[in-house]
């Protein structure tokens, strides 16, 4: 008599923990599964976002973010461990929203180590001004860290870059009467190209010799003609000619060098 193998009923997903799901999702590769784990874990993620809600970032960013950080946390997850899914999630949504804080939301984004210090020296000065009813002097700040000082400073510095103001935001001086700080900013000079162009030429008229750079100068600046460059310098017509082409040729030979 052949013995018949009977594969295993899956149970459904119905009724089921977080853990259980999830279980299930990686002994059968249940999508489903997984799926609903992650419906009835959402609440978690809405706590967790939260805590970061009157940031200057979408509200729909910080769900799309912490719900990565929750798959991520179900991929790692063993149901086996006794540990439920909710404890072991936490760290690894959080992790994936202070990492996109640190790594997307400067305004002028700092090296990564100076990041992280600007992080830990802004929660130090909060723990500080509580603690002591005043903000902390970059000294204290630094004795409390065990960093120098420059660093505490520089990384006060960086904290400036994580947001930008806005254009039009009033200007807080009793004189601007109102003035935004767009209308303080200066306008595009329009004789900036312009010097830019004189200060490369004055340069590059050095090449040439006096003589050469004097007929150049007499010609473009004066705007003479060849003959009254001629009886001014005291040379022949034909020689200004000459002088004019082979300054021009090697002034754009000392431009390619420059460039």
């Amino acid at each position: 008599m052949n013995a018949t193998t009977i594969a295993p009923a899956r149970p459904t997903t119905t009724s089921r923990s977080p853990e259980d799901l999830i279980r299930r999702y990686q002994r059968f590769g249940d999508a489903q599964a997984r799926e609903q784990a992650v419906a009835e874990l959402m609440p978690l993620v809405f706590s967790l976002c939260r805590r970061y809600e009157k940031r200057s970032v979408e509200w729909d960013d910080l769900v799309q973010v912490a719900s990565l950080g929750l798959v991520k946390a179900i991929e790692r997850f063993d149901p086996d461990r006794g540990i439920a899914i909710s404890s072991f999630a936490v760290p690894t949504i959080l992790g994936e929203l202070k990492r996109y804080f640190r790594d997307r939301t400067w305004s002028v984004r700092p090296p990564r180590d100076l990041q992280e210090r600007a992080l830990t020296v802004g929660k130090a000065v909060a723990r500080l001004t509580a603690t002591h009813g005043r903000s902390p002097v970059p000294a204290v700040v630094a004795e409390h860290l065990g960093l120098s000082e420059e660093e505490v400073i520089e990384a006060l510095v960086a904290n400036r870059s994580y947001g930008a103001d806005s254009l039009d935001q009033p200007m807080s001086t009793s004189d601007d009467q109102g003035a935004t700080l767009g209308e303080r900013l200066g306008n595009r000079d329009a004789e900036l190209a312009r010097a830019e162009a004189r200060a490369t030429i004055h340069s590059l008229l050095g090449a040439l010799k006096p003589r050469d750079r004097e007929v150049v100068r007499l010609r473009f600046e004066e705007d003479l003609t060849q003959e009254q460059i001629a009886k001014r310098v005291g040379v022949s017509q034909m020689q200004v000619s000459r002088i004019l082409r082979a300054s021009i040729e090697r002034l754009r030979e000392q431009a390619a060098v420059v460039e």
